[in-house]
């Protein structure tokens, strides 16, 4: 089931404020930008680059993901690690609220998320 229309309004507003605070400067994000989408209670934050060799071909790397769970009121936060899988982050699996996994990202304590 995915979140309620208005919880998802909000996390667009959060979540797209983080992103933009975080972008690449103007004049090179056609080469790479930083992007999120929401897919039912999950919250996607990528990278959008172009292919070296393909400039006008984009591949998206992943970067983190965080999915609402309702029983418990929390978000699972994730990351995603170099075997292309999606990865509980270890040093705190769930967070309270939104704003609390945005701040786990930009702390990025273990260079997980950035790498």
């Amino acid at each position: 089931m995915a979140i309620s229309e208005f919880e998802t309004k909000r996390c667009e507003k959060h979540v797209g404020d983080y992103v933009a605070k975080h972008r690449p400067p103007p004049h090179i994000r056609n080469e790479v930008d930083l992007c999120f989408r929401i897919e039912d209670q999950s919250i996607i934050i990528y990278e959008l680059r172009s292919v070296w060799n393909k400039p006008n071909t984009k591949i998206e790397s992943m970067v983190a993901k965080t999915t609402y769970v309702k029983k418990s009121k929390s978000w699972k936060v994730f990351w995603h690690k170099s075997d292309m899988k999606w990865h509980g982050y270890e040093p705190t699996p769930e967070v309270r609220t939104l704003e609390d996994f945005l701040s786990l990202l930009e702390e990025d304590k273990h260079c997980c998320f950035y790498g």
